[in-house]
């Protein structure tokens, strides 16, 4: 490994986001993980407070961005890459299988004929094995769907970042009833990311605070997850943890925001376009799910 990665945590109890900002500190560049516009619900609003906060940091530090990395298209948050593209720079990466999620989404939402399904709207698309270089760091990525088909993991130096493969050891992991999740491929992921040296640092994407737990953590290691994670620790077979796993999930409700997060999130952040009236609009679908 090369020296450790410097990484900044930002917070967003909203949505219990975790998005991050890395640094090579030898060169002062970065990347930014998992970005968050926030969004009102009830009012259809939306606001650049944690993303603005973003931006503050990077420009208080003195850095220059790279890359805006999406772990996967997120169905519990709207993603602000295009904002803080606009205000630093940078290109914004997703997994190549966003096109699996285009295709699905922008039927199930019937999108407009103009929506592409190639992963055009964002810079770069990225399979496992790629790289992509920031100062004397670099983003190694490694595919790891099940919760969604698009998910990758970025290993930077001494840390990953697991998107929504995992949680924290005393919560678990995420689920896999979405169109195109599957709990055997979410088990053999996170089998690939058990591989990494035992003190990987790993980073959640969420953290729900299990019950009993008073603070909100997001940062683990492989060691911690392998021996303790209550879903997925050493020992547990491909059978019973898709049993187990499966059964969960029908005991879920839908994320709140998981049709606003998806329609702007499969569009690398952007809205969909506006209508006649120059409104844009985000669409619910009745009875679908």
């Amino acid at each position: 490994m090369s020296f450790p990665a410097s990484v900044k945590a930002f917070f967003d109890e909203a949505t219990f986001t975790v998005s991050y900002v890395v640094i090579d500190e030898a060169s002062k560049q970065c990347v930014i993980i998992d970005s968050v516009l926030d969004y009102d619900h009830a009012s259809g609003h939306t606001s650049t407070k944690s993303a603005d906060d973003i931006i503050a940091y990077v420009n208080g530090e003195s850095l220059k961005v790279n890359w805006i990395l999406e772990t996967h298209v997120h169905a519990d948050h709207l993603s602000a890459a295009p904002y803080l593209k606009k205000a630093l720079g940078g290109k914004i990466v997703i997994g190549n299988n966003i096109t699996t999620v285009q295709s699905t989404f922008g039927k199930l939402l019937n999108a407009e004929p103009q929506f592409a399904r190639d992963g055009s709207q964002f810079d770069q698309l990225v399979q496992e094995g790629d790289e992509l270089p920031f100062g004397d760091l670099k983003v190694e990525v490694l595919h790891t769907p099940g919760h969604t088909p698009a998910c990758v993991t970025y290993i930077i130096s001494d840390a990953a970042f697991v998107g929504d493969t995992l949680f924290m050891p005393d919560y678990g992991t995420a689920r896999c009833d979405f169109p195109g999740g599957d709990a055997a491929t979410l088990y053999r992921s996170i089998q690939k990311i058990f591989a990494l040296p035992a003190e990987t640092r790993l980073f959640m994407c969420h953290d729900y605070k299990a019950p009993g737990r008073e603070e909100y953590v997001w940062e683990t290691t492989v060691a911690e997850q392998k021996a303790s994670n209550v879903h997925i620790h050493e020992g547990i077979s491909e059978e019973a943890f898709c049993q187990m796993r499966t059964s969960k999930d029908t005991t879920l409700a839908m994320p709140r925001l998981i049709w606003p997060s998806v329609q702007v999130n499969m569009r690398a952040g952007d809205l969909p376009p506006a209508e006649e009236n120059g409104m844009r609009y985000l669409k619910t679908p009745i009875n679908l799910v």
